[in-house]
């Protein structure tokens, strides 16, 4: 059944915070159709750590909506080396743009959290009762402290002055515009990147982290936009929802899989000396799709549109 429209974006001036990221730019690609003024500012124009700053842009623009995309991101390697990083910059970029929101009377915020909130041994599937009930994986709990930050400050706002501030925390993403670095990415494009120069320099064997064993879950970047852009319209509660896919796979078979994608014909080993994170992070999103949400890419297509992308440029940051 339908859920009965509660923000209509059409003719509304909506601000997408991080629209040069991978979840971001997928925000502002599915906004396209959606007959709303698409409203940006990359980071030479506007730096969203800076409270003035933020306000100042804001206050001139006047959206009525935001996506709160923006945040620095990266894999295990980048949170672990760059913790004050990781908790400083996504702390004020989050307490920024959703204090400035308020200050400007935007109707409507949605803010993109990550599964990483999660205790590192929830219950799995995690549903999102389990937040604050463990202890957060070591490796990144820098980010997922800021990332929980974020959430309470929309319950907060919608509590005090009942602003219409929600929030949404997906699972793993991968997708055009990915970050290829070869330090920093993420698992998808860290190992579309391994498996592309390995099969270019023919090398017998490509290595991946940890022991690929653990268990997670992948959402395409274009069904994470296609979720955000459902839950501005149809949702408003206090309570953040999951977005995922509701399935999860090794990372040994994930690895495999894009592999399969990418041409690699050699062998897939594991550096068991390198950390694997929690042992399993599958989201429960029986909360979404009672909505009427649910994603539309399988994984073997999704990945070959992101090798895709890789191979004509579409990546960043790929040092």
């Amino acid at each position: 059944m339908a859920q009965p429209l509660l923000f209509d974006l059409r003719g509304k001036r909506v601000y997408v915070a991080g629209h040069t990221g991978m979840a971001g730019s997928a925000i502002a690609r599915r906004l396209a159709g959606e007959g709303c003024e698409i409203l940006t500012a990359g980071r030479q124009m506007l730096d969203l750590t800076q409270q003035s700053d933020t306000e100042r842009w804001l206050e001139r623009i006047k959206p009525d909506a935001v996506f709160l995309a923006a945040g620095h991101v990266g894999g295990i390697f980048a949170n672990d080396t760059f913790p004050a990083d990781f908790i400083a910059d996504n702390l004020a970029i989050g307490l920024n743009v959703i204090r400035g929101a308020h200050k400007v009377r935007v109707k409507k915020l949605l803010a993109l959290g990550s599964s990483c909130i999660y205790p590192k041994f929830a219950p799995q599937p995690m549903s999102e009762d389990a937040l604050l009930t463990g202890t957060l994986e070591p490796t990144n709990e820098w980010y997922a402290i800021a990332k929980i930050a974020v959430i309470k400050l929309c319950e907060a706002y919608r509590k005090q002055h009942g602003a219409d501030f929600i929030s949404a925390m997906p699972t793993n993403l991968y997708g055009r515009g990915d970050n290829y670095h070869s330090k920093n990415s993420h698992v998808p494009a860290a190992l579309i990147r391994r498996f592309h120069e390995g099969k270019l320099a023919t090398v017998p064997a490509v290595t991946g982290g940890g022991t690929g064993r653990p268990r997670r879950e992948f959402l395409c970047s274009d069904d994470l936009a296609d979720a955000c852009v459902f839950l501005m319209k149809y949702y408003s509660d206090l309570q953040f929802l999951n977005v995922g896919t509701g399935e999860d796979v090794t990372i040994a078979d994930f690895a495999n899989e894009v592999a399969k994608i990418v041409g690699y014909k050699g062998k897939l080993a594991f550096d068991t000396s390198r950390p694997d994170g929690p042992p399993q992070k599958l989201l429960d999103v029986s909360k979404i799709k009672k909505l009427g949400w649910s994603p539309k890419t399988r994984l073997h297509d999704g990945l070959a549109i992101a090798y895709a992308d890789f191979l004509a440029g579409g990546g960043r940051a790929t040092g």
